[in-house]
Formats: structure tokens, sequence, C-alpha cells
């Protein structure tokens, strides 16, 4: 029997639900893998290396499961795991390390894009505004996290747009280390999520998903840490996903199709993935992020839209290992 060895992100005790749903993700791979007949081990990863190398080597598994998201709970770690299991020859699912680093990194992203001429909007490193004395911004920005998920830091409890440079820098000087954080110009208008999954001919792009923000018109439509995580809240009851669009959009949803093909290649993604967009109200797309091994729990936005093509969890679990290496 081919074995499988899951290796998730270590949690600490106090974790946050952004952090504990990789948990789910386990789960889905776990029945998904043993319903294609795998025997599989799960661990979270081991901060001693040297253990690593006997765990693997004991295990000896055919290939690991990728699902290292944050070390020491810092998202800026994401590529670890990979260059690891590279450097043991070890195979694994989803994107390489190459990949996850050049992604996860937001500010090389944004550039990698303009090399490729992806628009993305507009944005600032804390050091950009700190040199630039006589910046004027011409629209309003909001601050990010350089290695975080696009939510990290977007409490919808406290500002979230910026309209100069006086105000960006001193919002940035409230982190811990300002460096870690850079601002990026907020587009009015539509969100959009693609979802893509590798197959036979390719990868495959899924139903596209829009987040339909039901905000009075004075809020920003910004999916925010509690859009994203706090049930209860009134931003998470009201960004509503969908899959229904009109006639009307057909060239803006082909569009949106043929870049999130464009960022697989040109970023050389592997097993599945998800490009953010935004929309704004003369029709121009924008990426926001991409997204290497994105989020597949259960309630995730990949699996709805998996869903939507009659692509369930043993299917999605499969053809993500067949197009490892």
């Amino acid at each position: 029997m081919k074995k499988a060895l899951i290796i998730h992100s270590p949690l600490e005790e106090d974790a946050p639900a952004d952090e504990l749903d990789v948990l789910q993700q386990v789960e889905l791979f776990r029945k998904g893998l043993q319903a294609l007949g795998y025997s599989v081990g799960i661990i979270p990863f081991p901060y001693d290396i040297k253990h690593l190398e006997v765990i693997v080597r004991d295990v000896n598994p055919d290939f690991i499961v990728n699902l290292v998201e944050t070390l020491f709970a810092d998202g800026r770690l994401v590529h670890a795991g990979p260059f690891l299991f590279d450097h043991f020859k070890l195979p694994y699912t989803g994107s390489s390390g190459h990949a996850i680093y050049l992604s996860s990194h937001k500010i090389l992203s944004k550039e990698y894009m303009r090399i490729h001429g992806i628009k993305t909007p507009e944005f600032f490193t804390y050091d950009m505004l700190s040199e630039n004395e006589n910046l004027i911004l011409n629209s309003a920005f909001l601050v990010k996290s350089l290695w975080e998920h696009a939510s990290y830091g977007l409490d919808e409890n406290n500002q979230l747009l910026f309209h100069t440079r006086e105000e960006l820098l001193e919002r940035m000087k409230k982190e811990k280390n300002p460096r870690d954080f850079f601002c990026e110009e907020y587009i009015h208008g539509r969100e959009f999520n693609l979802s893509l999954l590798a197959g036979e001919n390719g990868p495959e792009v899924l139903p596209p998903a829009e987040i339909k923000f039901n905000y009075p018109p004075e809020k920003a439509r910004i999916l925010g840490y509690k859009a994203k995580w706090e049930e209860d809240s009134f931003e998470y009851k009201n960004t509503v996903r969908t899959f229904q669009f009109s006639k009307q959009d057909k060239y803006l949803i082909s569009k949106l199709k043929d870049i999130s093909l464009q960022c697989w290649k040109i970023y050389g993604l592997k097993g599945y993935a998800r490009v953010d967009f935004r929309v704004d109200e003369k029709g121009n797309v924008y990426v926001l992020e991409i997204n290497a091994n994105p989020c597949i729990s259960p309630d995730s936005g990949f699996v709805a839209a998996a869903r939507q093509s009659g692509i369930y969890s043993r299917e999605i679990v499969r053809r993500i290992v067949d197009d490892i290496g």
C-alpha cells in the first residue's frame, strides 16, 4: 500500500481560527487519501529539523502532503517546509518552495506581476513612504501585512482606509515592525476569487466566485478579518459568495479566467491555487494576490467552487496528488 505523510503547521495553544482551520484541511486530505487507497500518517511540522529527517526516513512515505502554512505562528516561513522537503528529496503536494515564496511575499509578487503585464493596485512599502516626503496620494489606501494572509491586521473595528502619507506612516508605526507591512491602493468595485485545480490536460479554472458586499454605501468593501472568520459579525453575515453571473459579465469572466491561467503559468504553480481580483467601476481588472496552496477546508471558497463543477473532496485530492513532481 502506498504511504502518504501529511505534515501540517504546528499550532500554539492559543492559535486563532485562521490557523486552526489547517486541521480541517488535514481531515479533508486524510479522508480523500484513504478513500484512494493510501496509508496516511499525520504529524505537525517538527521544529527539530534532524527529527524531521528521522521521521521521514522511518516512515518512508511516497510523498508529503504539505500543509505547513506557518512556523512559530509566522506566515513568512510558509516556504520553509517545501524547501526542506526538496532538500530531503521528498515529493510533496502543491506548489514549490520557490513559487510559494514568490507569491506569499506581497511586494515581490506585485513586482513580478508588473513585469509580466498583470495589473495590480498601486502600493508603497514603509521605506518608500518614509523617503518620499512629497508623495501625494490620489486615492485611498489600506495597510496590509507583507507576509500574512490578506485579512491579517484588517480589523473592521479600526480605521481601514487612509488618504495621506502621514496617516499611513502613523498606522504602520503602530506595528512592532512597520517594515512587515505595506500599503495598497483601495479599489472600490467588485471582488472575485478564481480557483484553479490541476487536471490531465493542465490546470482547470473552476467556476468563478464573486463576493457580494451587502454593506451600507459609506462602508468600505473590504474582506477583513471579521468578514472571513467571525461568524456572528455583521461583516461575515453580509459578505456572500455567489457563482451566478449575468450575460453582461461574459467577457469579464473570460478575462478573469485568462489572467488566472497566466498567473498559474508564470508563477509555476502546481496542484491547486486561487487568484483574487478586484474590478473597478470602469471595468479595469486588478489582481490582488496569488494564493499557492490555498485553504481547502470543507467550507472554503476553493471547495465550494469545485462543487459547482461536480468535483468533490476525493477528486480534489486525487488531482492534487497526480500533479506532484
